[in-house]
C-alpha cells in the first residue's frame, strides 16, 4: 500500500506508483490517437460529425455505473481490512489471555504463541496462493511445521495446533474447561475471519456486468469525437484525452482494490499487519526475553 499524507497535493500530484497511469495509458492513448484521427479525417475529407445528446444522455448513465462499480470494490476493500482488524484484534485477546493463564509453563506459552504468530502469515500467504508460516517458521516444531505446510489449507491446520496447545494446557491442569472455551472463541473468530476474507477473494464482481460496463466505456470513449469534432475541432483530442483518462481510471480502481489481499501497490499492508501482530504477540508472552535468558552466559 501507498503511505502518503492526504493534507500534502504537490507532494503526490505527479506520483506514477499507485496512480494507475501506466495500467490505463495504453487505452486512453489509443482513444487520443483515434480521436485524432476522426478529426483529421472530418477536415479534410468528409464530414463524420455527429449530434451530442447521445452521449449527454449516455454520460449519465454510464457515470452512474461507474459509482457502483467503485462503490461496490470499496466496499470489498474496506471489509477486508475490518476482517484483518479482527484477526489482530483476535489474536492479542488469546495470548493476553494465555499469558496470564499459562504462566506457569513457559515453554508452553511460547509454543501457542509462535503457532497464533503464525496464523496470519499463513492466512496471508493462503489468500496469495502461496505458502509459508512468517519469519517464526523455524521457532515451530519441524514436524509440525510441514505438516501444517502439507495440509490442504495451511491457515486450518495453524489453528489446529494453537487448539491443541489449548487442550494441552488444560489437561496439565493450567486452565478449567471454562477458560478453554472461552480462548476457543478466538480461534472460532479467527477462522472465521479467514472464511470473510476467503469468500472476498472468490467472488469477483459479476462477469455481466463487468463486460457491459467496459463495452460501455469503449463505446463512448470511440464515439465520442463524433459528437464534439463540429463544435471543438482539434481541441477534441484534449478534450477525449481528459474524459477517458477520467473514465478508464475510475474502472480501474474498481478492478484495483475489489481482490484487495494482493501485491498491488493499492492493496491492504498484509506484510505490515501480520508483522505487526508477530511483534504485539511475541511481547504479550515475553518471548524475546525468553530467548535471550536462554542464550550461552557471554552471547
Amino acid at each position: 500500500m501507498v503511505q502518503y499524507d492526504p493534507h500534502k497535493w504537490l507532494d503526490h500530484f505527479f506520483d506514477i506508483r499507485g496512480s494507475l497511469v501506466r495500467e490505463i495509458g495504453g487505452r486512453v492513448a489509443l482513444c487520443v490517437a483515434w480521436s485524432a484521427g476522426v478529426v483529421a479525417f472530418h477536415k479534410h475529407v468528409h464530414d463524420v460529425s455527429m449530434p451530442s445528446l447521445l452521449h449527454t444522455l449516455m454520460g449519465v448513465a454510464l457515470g452512474m455505473l461507474l459509482v457502483f462499480r467503485t462503490s461496490s470494490s470499496y466496499d470489498r476493500f474496506w471489509e477486508g481490512r475490518k476482517l484483518w482488524g479482527g484477526i489482530v484484534n483476535e489474536t492479542r485477546n488469546l495470548i493476553r489471555c494465555a499469558s496470564v493463564h499459562l504462566k506457569d509453563d513457559p515453554a508452553l506459552l511460547a509454543r501457542l504463541t509462535r503457532w497464533t504468530a503464525a496464523f496470519p502469515w499463513a492466512a496471508m500467504h493462503g489468500l496469495r496462493g502461496t505458502d509459508g508460516l512468517g519469519p517464526q517458521a523455524h521457532e515451530l516444531p519441524a514436524a509440525d511445521a510441514k505438516d501444517a505446510m502439507d495440509a490442504q489449507s495451511t491457515v486450518l491446520a495453524v489453528a489446529v495446533h494453537i487448539t491443541r496447545c489449548l487442550r494441552e494446557a488444560r489437561d496439565k491442569g493450567l486452565i478449567s474447561d471454562i477458560i478453554l472455551a472461552s480462548l476457543d472463541q478466538n480461534i472460532q473468530q479467527l477462522v472465521d475471519y479467514i472464511g470473510g476474507c476467503e469468500r472476498i477473494r472468490k467472488t469477483p464482481m459479476p462477469f455481466a456486468y463487468a463486460v457491459h460496463l467496459r463495452r460501455a466505456l469503449v463505446l463512448y470513449c470511440f464515439t465520442l469525437p463524433f459528437a464534439m469534432v463540429e463544435t471543438f475541432g482539434w481541441t477534441t483530442v484534449v478534450d477525449v484525452l481528459i474524459i477517458a483518462y477520467t473514465f478508464f481510471g475510475i474502472e480501474e480502481i474498481g478492478v484495483e482494490i475489489e481482490g484487495p489481499f494482493g501485491h498491488d501497490d493499492n492493496d491492504l499492508p498484509l506484510e505490515d499487519i501480520c508483522e505487526t501482530i508477530h511483534k504485539n504477540l511475541y511481547a504479550l508472552a515475553g518471548i524475546e526475553k525468553l530467548n535471550r535468558d536462554a542464550l550461552p552466559e557471554g552471547l
